[in-house]
């Protein structure tokens, strides 16, 4: 084997996983990449070894063990199942996935680095939440249920093995919501509905971070880290600046339909009907309350400067995926003149705001 690092990346049958195989495995740090997932990809690896397994079993021992892993970037983190696998596996996945290939990695002495794929979400969506959110901000109302509570666990496991394996330099990326033209997120399910369920009375604010910014910070954090920057710890990543969802609504040149908070309930169940799969209450939370981070480690210690800022990752998003039922570039250049000549009440769900950096 030549010199160069041994990348085993999970979840690698998903688009994101794929994507970022792709594109280190000619990387020349890289000698070889192992990706891994429970079913074969559909797409294309680019000549990394795939190694069927599933991380909830103990076999991703002895994957780890077999190529001499060095660097573990997790990515089997996630909230929408894959083919025919319901909500109960994608937990298992995410929490039980975690905790087999954490002891793994704790029992392997050649593994040097790991990444783990986090979310925004970890920090909840309520009422009184801070204007924004910082990677030490204290959690008021921790989430209850779906991915986000997996996410919340899957940091704690995290942190037990950084304690253990201090030798370890580990990496946890909270993105804000992915989007792009290939995402594969909830929210780009919202999005692409027909009509879009709103929380009567709320606007709620939205960060987004664009697909190829991912991979770019990804790329970032498995590698060693460059002069002046350190690339282990847990950092927000997201586009600079915020969207109201009304905004979002515009641009894709779709209707609204305002349902009243009480109907929350009923409001999931219909997004679970119209096939968006983990609209659990924690993301109907994120409709109603919304969720803005802010990003200084991010640029100041990780050294990563987002290539799309919020506004520009949503237009990509909304350009790839065809106009709406209404013109959006009219409609939307519209209500935002009227909306800069008219002051924003004060409130939660209203702003005005910091842009956040």
């Amino acid at each position: 084997m030549g010199v160069g690092k041994v990348v085993l990346v999970t979840g690698a049958a998903r688009q994101l996983g794929g994507r970022f195989v792709r594109r280190i495995v000619h990387d020349p740090q890289v000698a070889r990449v192992v990706a891994v997932d429970a079913v074969p990809p559909e797409q294309d690896l680019g000549g990394a070894e795939f190694v069927r397994a599933d991380i909830r079993q103990p076999v991703i021992a002895k994957v780890l063990a077999q190529h001499s892993v060095d660097t573990v970037v997790h990515l089997d983190v996630t909230g929408t199942p894959l083919g025919s696998g319901g909500r109960t596996q994608v937990k298992e996945t995410n929490v039980i996935g975690t905790m087999q290939l954490l002891g793994a990695c704790q029992k392997a002495p050649t593994v040097q680095r790991l990444v783990v794929k986090s979310t925004t979400s970890v920090y909840g969506s309520a009422p009184r939440d801070p204007a924004v959110f910082h990677e030490t901000t204290p959690v008021k109302s921790l989430p209850s249920g779906g991915f986000a509570k997996d996410a919340v666990e899957v940091e704690g496991y995290v942190r037990g093995f950084a304690r253990r394996r201090p030798d370890v330099a580990v990496a946890v990326l909270r993105f804000a919501n992915i989007l792009g033209p290939d995402a594969d997120t909830p929210l780009a399910e919202f999005f692409a509905l027909p009509v879009l369920p709103t929380v009567f009375g709320y606007d709620p604010r939205l960060q987004f971070v664009h697909q190829d910014d991912v991979l770019d910070v990804l790329v970032l954090a498995a590698f060693d880290a460059r002069r002046g920057t350190l690339n282990s710890g847990t950092f927000n990543i997201a586009g600079d600046g915020v969207l109201l969802l009304s905004q979002t609504a515009r641009r894709l040149g779709k209707p609204t339909v305002p349902v009243l908070l009480p109907a929350v309930t009923w409001l999931g169940q219909v997004l679970r009907t119209a096939g968006v799969t983990d609209f659990a209450p924690e993301q109907i939370r994120l409709l109603t309350h919304g969720r803005v981070v802010d990003t200084t480690q991010m640029r100041d210690t990780l050294g990563f400067e987002p290539t799309y800022t919020t506004a520009e990752t949503f237009h990509d998003f909304a350009r790839s995926h065809g106009p709406g039922l209404l013109p959006p570039a009219r409609l939307a250049a519209a209500v935002d003149r009227l909306a800069a000549a008219v002051p924003p009440a004060h409130g939660k769900e209203q702003g005005p705001w910091p842009t956040p950096r």
